[in-house]
């Protein structure tokens, strides 16, 4: 793991705006939306501050590496990305076989040569022995499709997943939006984690994937899981 000097990514809005008119300072703009298209960017990343998850979208692609709120950011999906789905009943969830899917990879030299996002999913700002098992849940708890890019998201199982790929060719599938949402779309990870997979979308267009966090304390006690939408734009 590498380490980082984190900066984030901030809007001055509401009451904050309020308090900075108050004392005569003048207030920051809120920062335009953010586009990502490539590097090392982990799509899943939480913080705990004692009693609620925080989501956010780390982008470890630039020196200092940067926090975005998952709603200030825009992730894109190059025409790069377009591949032909493998053959074997292991890939099924991905559409026929030799169909056209578009996938973010879970190595990184193969996204790098794309020139796409090598996308993450991270648990190692989490501090160990606060959660039961040293472990938390990602859940996936909804996948929308946008066709033609106007903000009226008209399938609401759309065709997304995540899947891994081991050395010897086993496919073990994390998420998938495509057959609606339930307890095979919750994902336990041990705490101080990161993990890379292929995130995989079956059309292009826009898609709004909602992820929850939640975990229990160890000392006792539940915490509210936290739940955040990501914009995702895959390109034809």
């Amino acid at each position: 793991m590498r380490a980082f000097t984190r900066t984030r990514a901030l809007t001055v809005s509401g009451s904050l705006a309020a308090a900075l008119a108050v004392t005569g300072l003048a207030a920051t703009p809120a920062a335009a939306a953010t586009t990502l298209s490539s590097g090392h960017i982990d799509v899943l990343d939480a913080e705990f501050d004692g009693s609620a998850f925080h989501l956010h979208v780390h982008d470890e692609s630039v020196t200092p590496d940067v926090e975005y709120a998952p709603a200030d950011v825009t992730l894109n999906v190059k025409s790069a990305a377009k591949t032909t789905r493998p053959s074997g009943t292991a890939y099924n969830f991905l559409g026929a076989a030799g169909s056209t899917v578009w996938v973010l990879p879970q190595d990184e030299a193969a996204a790098t040569s794309k020139g796409v996002i090598w996308p993450g999913i991270s648990t190692e700002h989490l501090t160990t022995g606060v959660f039961t098992n040293n472990r938390v849940t990602y859940t996936l708890t909804g996948a929308q499709y946008d066709a033609a890019g106007d903000g009226t998201y008209e399938d609401t199982t759309a065709e997304f997943s995540v899947y891994g790929v081991s050395g010897s060719g086993t496919v073990t599938k994390y998420y998938d939006g495509g057959d609606g949402f339930g307890s095979a779309d919750a994902r336990s990870f041990v705490v101080g984690g990161h993990n890379h997979y292929n995130w995989a979308f079956e059309a292009a267009g826009t898609y709004r994937i909602t992820f929850q966090i939640s975990g229990t304390r160890t000392s006792g006690g539940t915490i509210p899981p936290t739940t955040e939408s990501y914009i995702f734009t895959v390109q034809n």
